[in-house]
């Protein structure tokens, strides 16, 4: 490890520091920050029509405080780290159309199937081309031999929704009957033992999870949930966040490939203390319906992504041109003298990228109003005013008071940075 590098990581380690004391026991791998998600959930009250705005604001502190929590639940539940966002860049280069927008299609093509026939051979399977999505008739090959069965794209998927989708869940190989195997490839009874490997998810799912969410918030309001509606509208409006941080569109998420390690924490946490109260506008109008959510959600993506270089490319030309004892200073927080990004320098990076942070946080205040304000529409608009929340159980306060102390123990059981 060069000399540069071996400075870099030390200023990360210092940072991880910066932020526990500044926020409450807030690590850098926390996304926008924990002020950063606060605000913007609690902006979003602002932007909703006034048959919502009156239940919002009576829970305004709920969705501010809760908008952390698919953050502590990187701490307590495998898997979750996932749903922050998608390593786009590792399937193809933008627009990136190599990539379904469709969850099924996803797994369908980043999926192998392994069978054991009855001989004890192995054999994996999967699509024979990246193009077979985009036709009715596919083909699964072997890819031991080459061989090829020819099927309907629709028999593939009812395949995978049928056996597939329902096994779906944090670990990556998942065990089915051999059964659906020897149908869908019209082998009678050949394979004695199926199951399939999950290639696509540790890359990240965060559209796809999106929409999941969006279902259920929808749902929530039709059945006038209290409880679900308050906690799913803190958790989209968490995740919503994240997909507009150019930052969780990449495999490069904390500039490790670009000897740039620790920029996610200075991008989405450092900027937004700093520059926020002080500059930034929030004033964003009011929540529009969506139309179309999927097409939504993919589209903040592509518009995080596009952004990116800038990020990576402005902080890369400004350490070189600033002397390291001008890039990192000592602060004192809650009487603790800390080592963080200069003001100095963080101001000049701030203002090279002209607004971009500004820019997101705003888009993504607007967008979670209109989710929100979508999630209500297509449940039929019903009526908030008389909803009352109910006491936590005494099974979810225990998971709550377990998720809370696995968060404070500090062990992040999915990815770092992220």
């Amino acid at each position: 490890m060069n000399f540069s590098i071996s400075k870099r990581l030390f200023f990360y380690v210092i940072f991880f520091f910066v932020s526990i004391t500044s926020l409450g026991f807030v690590t850098s791998e926390d996304d926008w920050g924990f002020f950063g998600h606060r605000r913007i959930n609690r902006l979003a009250v602002f932007t909703l029509p006034p048959e919502m705005t009156v239940f919002y604001r009576q829970h305004l502190e709920y969705v501010t405080e809760h908008a952390v929590d698919p953050d502590k639940r990187r701490y307590a539940v495998k898997g979750e780290d996932i749903k922050h966002y998608i390593d786009i860049d590792h399937w193809d280069t933008y627009p990136f159309e190599k990539v379904p927008r469709d969850w099924t299609e996803a797994l369908m093509k980043y999926c192998d199937i392994y069978g054991v026939n009855r001989q004890g051979d192995t054999i994996s399977f999967g699509l024979a081309s990246e193009t077979d999505l985009q036709t009715d008739s596919i083909n699964i090959s072997d890819y031991r031999s080459g061989n090829a069965w020819p099927i309907s794209k629709r028999d593939y998927r009812n395949f995978f929704r049928n056996n597939i989708l329902p096994l779906y869940g944090q670990e990556e190989t998942w065990s089915m009957s051999s059964d659906s195997l020897n149908t869908i490839l019209d082998q009678k009874d050949d394979f004695t033992e199926v199951w399939v490997v999950d290639n696509f998810s540790e890359y990240g799912i965060l559209p796809y999870n999106l929409l999941w969410m969006k279902n259920r918030l929808t749902k929530a309001f039709s059945e006038k949930d209290v409880n679900n509606i308050l906690r799913l509208s803190s958790d989209i409006g968490h995740y919503i966040g994240d997909a507009h941080v150019p930052l969780h569109t990449t495999e490069n998420y904390n500039g490790q490939f670009t000897d740039q390690v620790g920029i996610h924490a200075f991008w989405e946490s450092r900027l937004p203390e700093l520059f926020a109260d002080e500059e930034y506008d929030f004033f964003v109008g009011k929540a529009e319906y969506i139309n179309d959510p999927k097409s939504y959600f993919w589209d903040i993506v592509l518009e995080s992504h596009s952004y990116l270089d800038s990020v990576l490319t402005i902080e890369k030309s400004l350490s070189f041109s600033y002397p390291d004892d001008q890039q990192f200073c000592f602060e004192e927080r809650l009487d603790i003298v800390i080592r963080t990004q200069c003001r100095a320098y963080a101001r000049a990076y701030h203002n090279r990228m002209d607004g971009m942070v500004e820019k997101r946080m705003r888009d993504a205040i607007l967008s979670i109003g209109s989710i929100w304000h979508t999630c209500w529409v297509d449940a039929g608009q019903p009526d908030l005013s008389e909803l009352v929340v109910k006491p936590l159980t005494k099974k979810e306060q225990k998971e709550r008071e377990e998720l809370e102390a696995k968060y404070r123990a500090g062990v992040n059981i999915g990815r770092k940075h992220e």
